[in-house]
């Protein structure tokens, strides 16, 4: 009487470890692709923030409004493009996007080296890693859904965006700037650990679409890495001034 059942409970065990380890395997693979993702942007944007002639270029033209639509854009067809194309043009637009962050960085890195603070830049850095690494584990171990929070905090990005845009055009306001790297890395935090839950619920056991949602969720977690990145290097130069 007893067989059938201990037979079953087998099966349902040694699903419940396939998929276990798929889910495993397929988050390091998204974890894989962030962490490529921020290395090469980090060397481009290196390399950019040492030609004195580039960085100038981007900062004295309308190219850091461009950049900033342009990264704006790619988040907005990212999803169309990663998840309904092929894997190469996945491949590109999450290639193109650490670019152009890259380029976008470079002017940041470039003066806080030349204010003699480039260990700013590694502290931000771990810094940031502290706060991505602690809630990004949180949105994957937690069995709270985090689905209601999307609305909140995408009203919050939005209204914080606005709030930037206005600051840099007409306030000029060292403490508008403060104020709004703050209220980011707060909005971040929790982006971090929603997005983190939602890339999780995309695996599929078996399914060949497990590879492009890899891609497509690092693409996500690398820009919220690199936003909380930007903005506690902004806190972290107004603190030194």
């Amino acid at each position: 009487m007893n067989e059938p059942r201990r037979q079953f409970g087998s099966v349902a065990q040694t699903g419940s470890v396939a998929i276990d380890q798929g889910l495993r395997q397929y988050m390091l693979g998204v974890y894989n692709y962030m962490g490529l993702g921020v290395a090469a942007t980090g060397l481009f944007s290196m390399y950019v923030a040492s030609n004195e002639a580039i960085v100038r270029a981007i900062m004295g033209g309308p190219w850091m409004w461009v950049g900033f639509a342009g990264i704006l854009g790619m988040g907005w067809f990212a999803p169309k493009v990663m998840m309904n194309g092929s894997k190469v043009a996945a491949h590109g637009m999450f290639w193109a996007y650490a670019a152009l962050w890259g380029v976008m960085i470079a002017p940041m890195l470039y003066m806080t080296q030349q204010a003699g603070a480039a260990q700013d830049i590694y502290r931000a850095f771990f810094m940031a890693a502290s706060v991505f690494g602690g809630l990004s584990l949180w949105g994957y171990t937690t069995k709270k859904d985090l689905t209601g929070w999307a609305p909140i905090l995408g009203a919050g990005m939005i209204a914080v965006i606005v709030a930037i845009v206005l600051n840099a055009l007409f306030f000029h306001s060292t403490m508008g700037s403060l104020l709004t790297s703050s209220a980011v890395i707060l909005l971040i935090a929790g982006v971090t650990a929603w997005e983190t839950q939602v890339i999780k619920s995309m695996y599929r056991e078996g399914s060949a679409m497990n590879d492009r949602a890899a891609i497509f969720g690092a693409f996500m977690l690398y820009g919220s890495f690199v936003t909380l990145f930007i903005h506690i290097l902004n806190i972290l130069g107004i603190m030194r001034d």
